[in-house]
């Protein structure tokens, strides 16, 4: 029980698998989990070849078989999860569709991912997690996600309305205050992180932040101690107006 598990949905590439090395270089045993298993495994040979602990895992957040298949392999191998990090995600029609004009498609695929998968996720890891001296759930959000901020002229995000995408993370932030709300008084923490504009396939070339710094926010609220925020919404530990 000395050595933490974590998963990592989207683990192989971008934000997520600079978060696994993180992870990893902090004693953490991390499991990347793919799409692709050739993905995942490529993934983790590379932080292997730096003489971290990784694995990989095939695990799709839009197919129940698969989410099950993935938690019944962990089950067997680890007994239990102590982090659970839901990083997968899409962003569709990014800046080319108006909020009337995203079409029914964009957004069913759009919450198959960022909201219904993570969820479904989250249901089926949460046994293992109940066997974890200190569960902590992780779940990838945005500051677009902030309804507050949107409403608010002159704020940050005031003119970056991608609407599907936006409204997905929303969610994500209300369903981390109702799983945090039902697990307030277990030793479950629940958090949404936003990590930044980051230079990734999602955020862009343009964007501001690193990749190593955009994993930082994840990897602090996957390692909180006792006294740390639950239901809370965070950057670089700075609480964000939901």
């Amino acid at each position: 029980m000395s050595e933490k598990i974590a998963l990592i949905t989207g683990g192989n590439k971008g934000i997520g698998f600079e978060t696994a090395r993180q992870l990893a270089k902090a004693g953490v045993h991390v499991i990347i989990g793919s799409r692709e298993r050739n993905k995942g495994v490529e993934a983790s040979l590379k932080l292997q070849a730096e003489g971290l602990d990784v694995e990989a895992l095939v695990i799709d957040v839009t197919h129940l078989g698969s989410i099950g298949e993935a938690a019944r392999e962990v089950e067997k191998k680890h007994g239990r999860l102590d982090i659970l990090i839901n990083n997968a995600g899409v962003l569709l029609d990014a800046y080319d569709k108006k909020p009337s004009e995203q079409t029914l498609e964009t957004w069913r695929k759009t919450f198959d991912a960022n909201v219904f998968g993570l969820v479904a996720t989250t249901q089926a890891f949460l046994p293992l997690l109940k066997k974890s001296a200190a569960g902590r759930i992780v779940n990838l959000s945005s500051i677009l996600g902030s309804n507050t901020l949107h409403a608010t002229p002159g704020s940050p995000i005031y003119d970056f309305k991608v609407p599907a995408y936006n409204v997905s993370k929303s969610a994500v932030n209300a369903w981390t205050v109702h799983l945090a709300y039902e697990l307030k008084d277990s030793k479950i923490k629940v958090n949404a992180a936003h990590p930044g504009h980051v230079k990734t396939d999602m955020g862009g070339e343009a964007a501001p932040m690193e990749i190593v710094d955009g994993a930082k926010t994840s990897v602090q609220l996957a390692l909180l101690g006792e006294d740390g925020p639950s239901g809370a919404y965070i950057h670089l530990g700075e609480t964000l107006p939901w």
